[in-house]
């Protein structure tokens, strides 16, 4: 019996992290001989941070029928217990323990957490969604440095996050590996990919039209999906779409997402202080530059009177409803500024929809220009309008995304990182 413990947010949180982590986990528990575990957190970061990080709107039971063990316990403004977390998952004998890493701020208290499970001889693998923080402080290095440092193996998604460790541990001897065995001397980098989400399935009694005449969208659909940040680039797709929409009176731009800083009620007193003391520590930990304080992109859409080509849907899609806004739309736009492997990429495979994207990151890796999808010159909201024009003259055929998608299961991945135990 392999015994499993997922590190990360569990699934009553939001977001991306928390659905990877999620996902991982039953893939593991649907293999044979398997016995899983969720340790999450019960506050993933600092407690002045002014945001609500709980998914209040899901109703599904995403771990019925499986047969895993949630436990919420790591609290990220409670050091005593990250000492819990370690004895927690310690008494629970794992033969692997999976630490999703995703933003660097969590790394003093995942590299204590790891840290202690690898004095004890647990194999600790740290599934790296980045290395290089997207928008980048003054301590982002050091951070991540000490929180992933602990590790017996990695996993990454992309060669660019390969090599981005091998520069944060020059002196390390990294071997990237498939099935290869590993020395002792050696630290495993087992280079895989996003899996493709399962829990996002199209409904096969989806009447597209009768919902795009609802929406009031026109015949092509272009649709954004996910937190609105800046490292996203939603202030690009708009200008973008914006020249495209001058040129064609037949297109809409779909825009879904929940402002990742605006999901407080700031009429109450808690939610002003918590921004205030926030507000004070990005001055003295953040570069100007990546302040998303003032990103406001939705505003471009009067600026432009692009009004009545873009349709919002300010807010958090409950899991239920995400299928409705890939079913509806035509192309999946990803004009991000930079790019590690992206899990709204991974929906939208499984919706086998045409990505087209920045040439940042790791797009070129998985977007092949004029087979899944197209790629436009980073930054050049000129050639973004170009290819989206071009998505609509020389569509892409879907059946080409179903070839891209096919070995991109949880459950090879899931395979994949038990052949490290």
């Amino acid at each position: 019996m392999k015994r499993i413990v997922c590190f990360g947010p569990g699934p009553q949180f939001k977001g991306g992290i928390a659905n990877y982590n999620t996902s991982l986990a039953k893939a593991f528990d649907a293999i044979q001989g398997t016995s899983v575990h969720i340790v999450s957190w019960t506050q993933q970061y600092p407690a002045i941070i002014p945001r609500d990080f709980i998914d209040r709107k899901s109703r599904q039971d995403q771990l019925k029928g499986t047969g895993i063990k949630v436990h919420y316990i790591t609290n990220y403004n409670n050091p005593l217990s990250w000492i819990k977390t370690a004895g927690l998952i310690k008494s629970l004998k794992p033969d692997l323990v999976i630490f999703q890493w995703a933003i660097a701020i969590q790394g003093l208290p995942l590299g204590l957490i790891a840290g202690n499970l690898h004095r004890n001889n647990i194999h600790v693998v740290f599934d790296l969604h980045f290395v290089k923080q997207k928008e980048g402080s003054t301590l982002d290095n050091l951070l991540t440095r000490f929180g992933i440092k602990n590790a017996r193996s990695y996993v990454v998604h992309a060669h660019q996050t390969a090599n981005e460790l091998s520069d944060l541990f020059p002196g390390r001897n990294f071997k990237i590996v498939e099935k290869s065995h590993v020395s002792q001397k050696e630290y495993a980098v087992l280079k895989l990919y996003h899996p493709v989400y399962d829990m996002f399935r199209p409904d096969p009694a989806f009447n597209r039209e009768a919902v795009k005449s609802q929406m009031g969208l026109k015949q092509h659909v272009f649709l954004f999906f996910g937190f609105i940040r800046k490292y996203k680039g939603l202030h690009l797709a708009i200008e973008a779409f914006g020249k495209l929409a001058n040129k064609r009176d037949d297109v809409s731009l779909l825009v879904v997402g929940e402002s990742f800083w605006n999901t407080l009620d700031n009429k109450k007193f808690s939610a002003r202080f918590k921004s205030s003391l926030f507000g004070l520590a990005k001055k003295i930990f953040l570069r100007k530059q990546d302040d998303e304080k003032e990103y406001n992109p939705l505003e471009l859409i009067s600026t432009l009177n692009l009004s009545e080509q873009v349709v919002v849907v300010n807010d958090f899609v409950p899991n239920e409803e995400v299928h409705r806004y890939f079913q509806v739309s035509d192309n999946l736009i990803l004009f991000y500024l930079t790019a590690t492997p992206s899990g709204v990429e991974s929906i939208g495979y499984n919706f086998r929809m045409p990505m087209l994207a920045s040439e940042v990151g790791h797009f070129p890796e998985t977007i092949k220009n004029g087979i899944n999808g197209y790629l436009a010159k980073a930054g050049n909201t000129d050639d973004m309008a170009r290819i989206m024009n071009l998505a609509i003259e020389n569509p892409i055929d879907r059946k080409n995304i179903e070839s891209t998608v096919r070995d991109m299961s949880w459950h090879n991945y899931a395979t994949a990182i038990l052949r490290l135990a």
